[in-house]
């Protein structure tokens, strides 16, 4: 059972509220006092509260990041791994610590009211939602600050960092129209989710913008897994593409390995582009085009927006959308003629 502070108040002979004035550092208490207070607490190992202490003070200084994916993605796309170490990094310069939530997508769900009610978070960052969440329902019928990253399709209240998916993706196909593919094929994401959805639209824009037609049998959904965009590009082999937009850089470099190893050679027969500039898309054979998206800006914006929206309420959302940037190297090679 863990010790309260009525314990530590009757093991060091002093009333509970100066045990509390000790725990919180407030000045009003005697040395003499501190010092046997913070002996039982040290020799106990005595941990506050840190919900209890909250509520006392108003604020924790935690945030809690939440990532509604399987626990299996978060480990093996290079994407979470880079905002977690940069939304850590924000925290700390912000003096919060930052409270991670892993677990699979409807365990989360359930488990959204404990984030909002337990007194533990000042405020939350949701990454990588699917479309009307209620994840991102709940905390909109709720008092806590969050902020998303990834914008909300159709709730103009809530607000969110992104990155503008849909002019970086149509930027990227529209290079691979300028260098004259013709067959442009695309591995999309989960259409269920917002950057799935953003980057297919960004795809379908450009060939609209070129006028060239939408071929269905060149449009594959898969997930933003290696072995999901393997299997999609394989389904794509017979269709004879020669250009493929992937909608992250994981899916363009298990796609490239995919068509190499059926023969196709790249940027010779097939030309590739991917979505996010991991640095692994730097080191593939050949180095890969892709859309850098700023993971390590929006964590740190998503991080000081949130902090902003603690101290400052405001009934106004805060929605910020970065640039992307193409990033051409060797995977879509030169103008091809004729």
């Amino acid at each position: 059972m863990s010790l309260t502070l009525e314990d530590i108040a009757k093991i060091s002979g002093y009333s509970r509220s100066t045990v509390s004035r000790v725990i919180n550092g407030e000045e009003s208490v005697s040395e003499r006092a501190r010092e046997q207070v913070m002996n039982v607490i040290q020799n106990l190992n005595f941990q506050p509260n840190l919900a209890a202490r909250g509520l006392a003070a108003g604020r924790t200084g935690v945030l809690s990041l939440v990532i509604p994916v399987g626990v299996g993605a978060i480990f093996t796309d290079p994407f979470f791994p880079q905002l977690i170490q940069n939304v850590s990094s924000a925290c700390n310069a912000l003096d919060y610590t930052v409270m991670l939530w892993l677990a699979e997508p409807e365990y989360e769900r359930r488990m959204i009211s404990k984030i909002m009610y337990n007194g533990l978070v000042d405020g939350v960052i949701v990454s990588s939602m699917v479309m009307d969440d209620p994840i991102v329902k709940a905390l909109a019928q709720g008092k806590l600050p969050f902020v998303l990253i990834g914008r909300h399709p159709n709730n103009p209240k809530i607000s969110y960092i992104d990155v503008d998916n849909r002019v970086g993706a149509r930027e990227a196909v529209l290079h691979l129209i300028r260098m004259g593919r013709k067959r442009i094929a695309t591995i999309t994401g989960p259409q269920n989710t917002i950057v799935g959805y953003d980057r297919y639209q960004g795809y379908l824009d450009a060939l609209q913008e070129r006028g060239v037609a939408v071929d269905p049998n060149l449009i594959i959904e898969s997930d933003f897994t290696a072995a999901g965009s393997y299997a999609a590009a394989l389904r794509l082999i017979a269709q004879r593409p020669d250009a493929v937009f992937a909608a992250s850089d994981p899916m363009a470099i298990s796609a490239l390995r995919a068509f190499q190893e059926a023969g196709f050679s790249v940027p010779g027969d097939l030309a590739i582009i991917g979505f996010d500039d991991i640095p692994q898309s730097a080191q593939t054979n050949p180095p890969l085009t892709t859309v850098r998206q700023p993971t390590a800006r929006m964590g740190r914006i998503a991080v000081e927006t949130v902090v902003d929206m603690i101290h400052n309420p405001s009934e106004e959302p805060h929605r910020i959308v970065l640039p992307a940037e193409l990033v051409i190297r060797s995977s879509c090679g030169t103008r091809m003629d004729g």
